[in-house]
């Protein structure tokens, strides 16, 4: 029979107690069959599991560590493992793994209670929980704008994985929180390239009503957008219709909206890190271009793929040139970027909030519904509705020291 031990090591975090307690071991030759180390508020928590050569004793291996352990003023359990269970937990290191992330302006017990009894409600083990926000100080804690994520890694295959997502969005919408789902696997760590719809979602507002607005005709242009949600006609009939409104409106008004054009929260900061990060990034849009160029001479964007309005004599005609920006178009666009980029599909990310975005959500590796209808949030595979663009950083596994 094998001698496993596992250590645990609790404490008062200080430099060298990992040091103290691993040199001796080593004295000893044993062999570290895990290990795994956190601190919280200055407290270590330090596991180790070992497995005590033949040629040695446990006695007086285990006499030392509990002599340096009392110098070092920590507190340490010794507790053999039976080479079976030892076994049995190397048996299930295949099984699938997933990543909970809990997004919340600030986070509660009740939050981390209510995920960790739907995950085990599922059968799925909490094998690790990890804070990705930085540290609030008690001043800034009731600041309306503040952030908080939590990283929950879970092993295990829910039977119901629908059933699973359900239960998650509802708690969500509940608690005024977000909740992701996510398979761990080598994508979610090496995505590439984030793609991004316009309106209500890079910036906040819906520009053809603002330049509806502009040209007077802003309830006409509101009647043809509701009756196109109603499914009455489809997105390129109700965009031919509304665009044809604009007719006569000076051009100039185009600067003067884009100049006023409100940034959604956290816009910048995502963008820019993406950038930093060597993400490659794209507008895909059904407004126009004059307002996606306008976002990547302020933001940097890598492609901008929108509508063109056409202007004459510094007047607008009313009229579209080339292919109207469709859901079905954002995919294809989406697909094509890619594949210039050499980037596969599931190393890409979508964001969108309406109907016309759910082709290219799910044609990315990870579709984000951001600020969306129910309909997109139920129909995405993920969803962010309480914190601002760059929770997105959060849902591909980057903690805010990693960001600028």
């Amino acid at each position: 029979m094998k001698e496993i031990i596992l250590l645990t090591i609790s404490g008062e975090d200080k430099p060298g107690v990992t040091s103290a307690i691993t040199k001796i071991l080593a004295e000893y030759q044993i062999n570290v069959l895990d290990i795994g180390q956190a601190v919280i508020h200055n407290t270590l928590s330090l596991g180790i599991l070992i497995e005590v050569p033949k040629q040695s004793e446990s006695s007086p291996i285990l006499r030392d560590v509990l002599f340096r352990a009392h110098e070092l003023n920590v507190n340490i359990r010794f507790e053999p493992i039976d080479e079976a269970d030892y076994e049995n937990w190397v048996g299930v290191q295949g099984k699938s793994r997933h990543i909970i992330t809990l997004l919340a302006r600030k986070v509660s017990a009740e939050h981390i209670a209510c995920v960790a009894d739907i995950a085990a409600s599922h059968d799925l083990n909490i094998d690790n929980i990890s804070r990705l926000s930085g540290r609030i100080s008690l001043d800034e804690a009731d600041d309306a704008r503040t952030k908080a994520c939590v990283e929950f890694s879970v092993r295990g295959t829910p039977a119901d994985a629908a059933e699973l997502r359900r239960e998650f969005m509802k708690a969500a919408s509940d608690l005024d929180v977000d909740i992701a789902f996510q398979e761990d696997n080598i994508f979610r760590r090496n995505r590439r390239l984030v793609v991004f719809d316009m309106d209500s979602t890079l910036i906040e507002a819906e520009v053809i009503d603002e330049l509806a607005k502009k040209a007077g005709v802003g309830e006409q242009v509101i009647e043809i957008t509701e009756s196109a949600m109603r499914g009455e006609i489809d997105f390129d009939e109700s965009f031919r219709r509304r665009v044809g409104l604009l007719k006569g409106m000076d051009a100039s008004v185009l600067e003067q909206i884009a100049e006023e054009l409100p940034l959604t929260e956290g816009v910048e900061k995502l963008v820019s890190n993406l950038k930093e990060l060597g993400f490659k990034t794209a507008i895909l849009s059904g407004g126009f271009n004059y307002f996606g160029r306008y976002l990547q001479d302020k933001l940097g964007f890598d492609y901008v793929y929108a509508n063109e309005l056409d202007i004459q004599d510094g007047k607008v005609t009313g009229e579209v040139t080339g292919t109207i920006v469709n859901g079905e178009r954002k995919a294809e666009l989406l697909k094509e970027i890619a594949a210039n980029e050499g980037i596969r599909l599931e190393q890409t990310i979508a964001v969108g909030d309406g109907a016309n975005d759910l082709p290219m959500l799910s044609t990315a590796g990870l579709g984000i519904a951001f600020r969306a209808k129910p309909l997109v949030r139920e129909s995405a595979k993920q969803s962010i509705s309480t914190l601002g663009l760059d929770g997105i950083l959060y849902l591909i596994g980057f903690r805010d020291r990693d960001t600028v």
